[in-house]
């Protein structure tokens, strides 16, 4: 980590000295930079390759380094205004409309401004990342024989036999589709299962992401009301019969927004309703392995009481790593998996062989579960840090359920509040909150908000960030 700041303060303190010099004028030698601010020869190398990938400094081997020539000034954008009957065209034809918005995914995937806490993250902080394991499982997997070469389609067995495990004893590597994370692999279920037009069955509320999904490929989500017992069958099978939908796509554990697990006695029943609608389920497992510390004896993934082929299996080692460490996989049964192996390949051909060997070396080392055990009890403490500011410091939304699992809690504003002015209020107060209307797929019951426990600092973040949510509450409805 140190390295890595050195690094960049380097970078950014020649960045400032670059106009000292004319264009094509040479900067101070490595040892001269060296000398003056007292680093490591590799951490001056690091910082000129950083400027160069910039453009603004060029690198000559045995010269030296040099300012870059100025950049030639940009030419005029041409008219591009034929691109909006271009683009609208399609829609004439289509059954239902594709629908291309990522403004859902985009609330948690943007960088909140300096000094905003990240309340609307979807990803572990980096202080939770096994950062020091991934590395060491880089550059072991960088120095395996035939590591740059090129994979199988499926994956490489190793990695799929692991995942196989991990989903049922019944399961094999066969059965598994190595994917460039979960995303990937919903968007391939997606195209598989379902032609343009089609309705697909969705929980409601939902992840957004799958939402943006499924109207981008020109599908109709159909939504079916969760409760903290996840789905309802009752509902579920109504929905079968007045769609007509032969997919339906849910999260059974710590479901995201609400956090709420299938039940026991729900579960059978899912399955069942979906056999005799001749439907697919595509169960996104996404936060195994982001159990807090006091849950208990986890349900296995609904694909482990399945042997007909009814589900189609998701999950990925991302939300447990690192964002960028896009490994997940595709699992099914039958000639569906054909199918998804056809599309998953036209799309992507297969997922780097670095990045599958670099998971393997991970998955199995010491440091895998040892991080694990780690994340599980920072969650829990980020969990109760949250829930207790919130019912001392914000009692007015209502907290319907505390998950023991995954990584936000979903909060019921009261009756007539403006979501969205709750949310610009925050902002301004230097919070950033998830609003609660991209993760339902029709018209929502309340107003809601999602605060994600995980992307922050530690607990002393937490408290002040639901500090200033009071503050923006207070201006928004005081």
């Amino acid at each position: 980590m140190y390295e890595r700041s050195s690094v960049a303060e380097l970078a950014n303190s020649l960045r400032q000295e670059l106009n000292r010099y004319s264009p094509g004028g040479k900067l101070p030698s490595s040892r001269a930079l060296v000398d003056r601010y007292r680093v490591s020869p590799v951490t001056v190398s690091r910082a000129l390759a950083r400027l160069a990938a910039e453009g603004l400094v060029v690198t000559r081997p045995g010269a030296g380094a040099f300012r870059a020539p100025a950049r030639t000034e940009t030419a005029p954008s041409g008219d591009t205004s034929w691109q909006e009957v271009a683009l609208s065209a399609d829609a004439a034809t289509e059954l239902v409309p594709r629908s291309v918005d990522a403004t859902g995914v985009l609330v948690t995937l943007a960088a909140p401004p300096p000094g905003v806490i990240e309340f609307n993250g979807g990803y572990l902080h980096p202080s939770l990342q096994p950062e020091q394991a991934m590395a060491a499982a880089l550059a072991r997997a960088g120095r395996r024989p035939g590591a740059w070469g090129r994979p199988p389609t499926d994956g490489l067995p190793e990695l799929r036999d692991w995942f196989a495990r991990g989903i049922g004893d019944t399961w094999t590597a066969a059965e598994v589709l190595v994917t460039a994370g979960g995303q990937s692999a919903l968007t391939t279920a997606l195209r598989a299962l379902a032609p343009p037009g089609a309705p697909v069955l969705v929980e409601s509320p939902t992840y957004p992401g799958m939402l943006a999904i499924a109207r981008a490929a020109g599908l109709r989500p159909v939504p079916v009301p969760v409760d903290p017992d996840g789905v309802r069958p009752e509902l579920l099978a109504a929905a079968f019969r007045a769609s007509g939908a032969r997919v339906f796509v849910c999260q059974p554990l710590f479901q995201n927004p609400t956090g709420a697990v299938l039940s026991p006695a729900r579960r059978p029943e899912v399955l069942r309703i979906a056999r005799e609608a001749g439907a697919f389920i595509v169960e996104d497992d996404f936060v195994r392995r982001l159990v807090h510390e006091d849950a208990g004896p986890l349900p296995g993934p609904l694909a482990a009481d399945d042997p007909d082929g009814v589900v189609v299996h998701v999950c990925s080692l991302t939300k447990a790593t690192s964002p960028s460490l896009r490994v997940g996989v595709l699992a099914a049964r039958g000639p569906v998996l054909e199918r998804l192996r056809a599309i998953h390949v036209v799309d992507t051909f297969f997922v780097p062989r670095p990045f599958q060997e670099a998971a393997l070396e991970l998955v199995g080392s010491a440091a895998w579960n040892r991080h694990l055990r780690s994340v599980s009890a920072a969650l829990k403490t980020r969990r109760d840090t949250l829930t207790t500011a919130l019912r001392t410091e914000l009692p007015e939304p209502a907290l319907p359920h505390i998950p023991s699992g995954g990584y936000h809690l979903w909060l019921r504003l009261p009756d007539g509040t403006d979501e969205q002015a709750v949310v610009s209020a925050a902002l301004r107060a230097g919070v950033a909150v998830a609003p609660g209307r991209p993760y339902f797929s029709a018209e929502p019951p309340a107003a809601h908000l999602r605060l994600s426990f995980a992307a922050v600092a530690g607990p002393a973040e937490i408290t002040e960030g639901v500090r200033r949510l009071r503050t923006a509450w207070d201006e928004t409805l005081g």
